[in-house]
C-alpha cells in the first residue's frame, strides 16, 4: 500500500480512513478495463452494427482508434506521474483547468457511468430471458426480475474488496477471450485461404460514407481505461502498474476487436459483409458460430454473453462508485458516500447507492411500461456521449497542465505537448460527430436528443457553478476539490 505522506499533486495527506485498499496487479487491472467494454457483447452485438457503417474498413477503424488512443495515453500516463490523486479524469481536469471545470467533469463522469451501466440490467434481462425460454424451455419470467437480480449480484461484489471483483472479472474475461478466439480461428479457416477473403479489409478514408458514425460507435469500445488511474490506491506499485496497464489495455482492446471484425469479413466475404450485417444484425454472430462450429458452441457463447454483461456492469459499477467516493471525500457529495469499509477497504456505501439507483430506475421504468429494448440504447448512448465529452475536456486539460509547467516541470515535448495536442484535436472531431449524430447514438427521437444533450452540457455547467458557490460560501470544501486534500 502506498504511503500517506504528502506527494506532488496531493496538496495534503489523505488519512488512512479516506484511502481505498487493494492489491491488483497489471493483469487484473487490464482485465477490469477490458470487462468494461464487454468483449463478447461487443463481438456479438456491436461489431455487426459497425459492419453496417463501415463494411471491410471495420478492422482498420479499430486500428486507427488504437493509434489515436495510444497517443492520448502518452499524455495521460505522463500526467498520472504528476497528479497522483486517485480521482481519475476528475483530478486531471482540476489540475489542468481548475476546480470549477474539474467538478463539472466529475459530474459528467458520474452521470456517464451511471447511464452506461444502466444499459446492462435490461440487456442482461432480455438475453437471459430468451435463453431460458427458447433454449432451456423454462418459465417466462418477467424481465425486471432478471434485471433486479443482476443489480443485486454486482452490488454485492462491488461492496467487497476490489480484489474479489478483479478475480471474477479476470475469470470471465479469459473465458470470453477463448470463445472469441475460437470463433476467429474458425472464421479464418472457413475462408479457404483465399487472399481476397482472408485479407479482404481496407483502411478507412475521410471520404468513406458512414465513417463518422463508425468512429463514433467504435470509440465507445475503448471507454474504461480511465480505471487504471481511478484504482491508484488499490494496485500494487502504481508507478509501474498504471502505465503498463494503460498501454496494454488500449492495445489489447484495439487489436482484439480488429481481429474479430476481420474474422467476420473473412467468413462473410469482404464484398458481402456489409450487406449480411444489415440483413441479419441481431443474429449474425449466433448464426455464424452455429454454422462454423455447431449449436453447442453457440449455446456456450450465449451463456458467456450473459456473464459478459454481468462483468461489464460490475466494472462500470466499480468505477462509478469510486467517482461517488471521490466527490464525497471532497465533500462535494454527502460525506457518508465517502466511507471506506473497515475490512474490505472498498467504497461500500457508494457501491450500494449505485445499485439502489439502478434498482429504483428499473422499478420506475417497469411501472411506466417502458420496455428493456428501449432502455439500453438510450442509457448506453447518452452515457457514452458524456464520457466522450469528458475525454475531450481531459485531453485539453493535459495539454494546458504541461504548457503551464514547461519551465518548472521538465517533460519531453512529445509527451507533454505534441501527444496531448493531437489527441485533443482527434477527440474534438469525434465529439463534434457525436453532437451531430446524437439521435443515432441513442436510437431516439429529436425530443430525446434535445433533452439528453441539454442535460449533459448542463451537468458540466452546473458542476462549475456549484464549485464557484463553494468558493464563495465554503472555501474549505472548494480547496479540496479534485482530490487536492484529504
Amino acid at each position: 500500500m502506498t504511503s500517506t505522506a504528502n506527494r506532488p499533486g496531493d496538496g495534503a495527506a489523505r488519512t488512512e480512513e479516506q484511502r481505498l485498499r487493494g492489491n491488483m496487479g497489471v493483469g487484473e487491472l487490464v482485465m477490469s478495463v477490458l470487462a468494461f467494454s464487454s468483449p463478447l457483447t461487443t463481438v456479438a452485438g456491436f461489431i455487426p452494427v459497425l459492419l453496417i457503417f463501415s463494411g471491410r474498413t471495420a478492422p482498420g477503424i479499430y486500428l486507427l482508434l488504437t493509434l489515436m488512443l495510444l497517443i492520448f495515453s502518452v499524455g495521460f500516463v505522463r500526467m498520472s506521474r504528476s497528479v497522483e490523486n486517485p480521482g481519475g479524469f476528475y483530478s486531471f481536469v482540476t489540475a489542468g483547468l481548475g476546480r470549477p471545470a474539474g467538478l463539472g467533469g466529475a459530474f459528467l463522469a458520474l452521470f456517464g457511468y451511471l447511464f452506461i451501466g444502466f444499459f446492462a440490467p435490461s440487456l442482461f434481462a432480455v438475453t437471459l430471458q430468451g435463453f431460458v425460454v427458447n433454449t432451456l424451455h423454462g418459465p417466462d419470467i418477467p424481465w425486471y426480475w432478471y434485471a433486479l437480480g443482476i443489480i443485486t449480484v454486482t452490488t454485492a461484489l462491488a461492496y467487497n474488496r476490489i480484489d474479489l471483483s478483479a478475480k471474477v472479472l479476470t475469470t470471465v474475461m479469459i473465458l470470453e477471450v477463448i470463445v472469441v478466439v475460437i470463433f476467429d480461428l474458425a472464421a479464418f479457416a472457413s475462408s479457404g485461404g483465399g487472399a481476397e477473403r482472408s485479407i479482404g479489409f481496407a483502411l478507412p478514408w475521410v471520404a468513406d460514407a458512414g465513417l463518422g458514425l463508425a468512429l463514433l460507435f467504435a470509440v465507445g469500445n475503448f471507454f474504461g481505461f480511465e480505471a487504471t488511474v481511478i484504482y491508484r490506491d488499490e494496485v500494487r506499485n502504481p508507478e509501474r502498474t498504471i502505465p503498463r496497464a494503460t498501454y496494454l489495455a488500449v492495445i489489447g482492446i484495439g487489436v482484439f476487436y480488429a481481429v474479430a471484425a476481420w474474422a467476420y469479413i473473412a467468413f462473410l466475404g469482404a464484398d458481402d459483409a456489409q450487406g449480411a450485417a444489415e440483413a441479419n444484425t441481431v443474429n449474425l454472430f449466433n448464426d455464424a458460430a452455429t454454422s462454423l462450429i455447431g449449436t453447442i458452441f453457440a449455446d456456450i457463447a450465449v451463456v458467456l454473453l450473459i456473464t459478459s454483461i454481468l462483468a461489464s456492469m460490475l466494472s462500470i459499477q466499480n468505477i462509478a462508485a469510486r467517482y461517488s467516493f471521490s466527490l464525497a471525500a471532497d465533500r462535494a457529495l454527502p460525506a457518508f458516500l465517502g466511507r471506506v469499509h473497515s475490512r474490505h477497504g472498498s467504497p461500500h456505501i457508494s457501491a450500494i447507492s449505485i445499485g439502489l439507483i439502478w434498482g429504483a430506475a428499473t422499478v420506475i421504468f417497469t411501472v411506466l411500461g417502458v420496455g428493456p429494448d428501449s432502455l439500453y440504447p438510450i442509457a448506453s448512448g447518452s452515457g457514452s456521449f458524456a464520457i466522450l465529452l469528458l475525454m475531450f475536456i481531459t485531453s485539453v486539460s493535459v495539454l494546458v497542465f504541461f504548457l503551464r509547467r514547461r519551465g518548472s516541470e521538465p517533460a519531453s515535448v512529445w509527451k507533454s505537448i505534441v501527444a496531448p495536442l493531437v489527441s485533443a484535436v482527434f477527440l474534438g472531431i469525434i465529439t463534434v460527430l457525436a453532437i451531430t449524430n446524437y439521435s443515432a447514438l441513442i436510437d431516439g427521437s429529436t425530443v430525446l436528443t434535445v433533452v439528453f444533450m441539454t442535460f449533459t452540457f448542463a451537468l458540466f455547467a452546473g458542476g462549475a457553478v456549484y464549485a464557484l458557490v463553494l468558493r464563495a460560501k465554503r472555501p474549505e470544501i472548494y480547496a479540496r476539490l479534485g482530490r487536492q486534500k484529504g
